[in-house]
């Protein structure tokens, strides 16, 4: 695998978000590789996703999306001990509140995941392709 391939996006802003957003449509997760380390204020998403962002549809990859300085972790219609149970990722979006950011990612079944930030800091970086 070319290390060329292997994208590294980073968000600040909403434009940046709306685009880890655009690249992680329709991405596969697995319930066990969703991580939130409270001490390190860190929510980790491993993502199996298309290569949209290069139109290549065909290529698959594993990728990790990281947001930093979370403060609290919210998650509606998700089971946790359903650890195998894979979800779809349809999008993030984000409201704004006080000082605080709330980051929502909504997956299909109706069910989502909140974060409370202090700031947009999100990335997006690819592990490998899926042969």
């Amino acid at each position: 695998m070319d290390k060329k391939y292997l994208a590294k996006i980073i968000a600040t802003d909403n434009e940046g978000l709306q685009m880890i957003s655009a690249c992680c449509a329709g991405a596969k997760v697995k319930i066990s590789d969703i991580k939130f380390l409270q001490s390190n204020k860190i929510f980790l998403l491993s993502v199996e996703r298309t290569k949209v962002e290069l139109g290549q549809e065909d290529k698959k990859i594993n990728s990790i999306c990281k947001f930093d300085f979370v403060d609290r972790v919210k998650s509606k219609n998700i089971d946790q001990k359903k650890q195998d149970l894979v979800i779809e990722l349809i999008g993030i979006d984000y409201l704004k509140n006080k000082d605080d950011y709330e980051i929502n990612l909504l997956f299909n079944n109706n069910s989502h995941i909140s974060l409370t930030t202090e700031t947009i800091e999100v990335r997006l970086e690819d592990q490998n392709e899926i042969k």
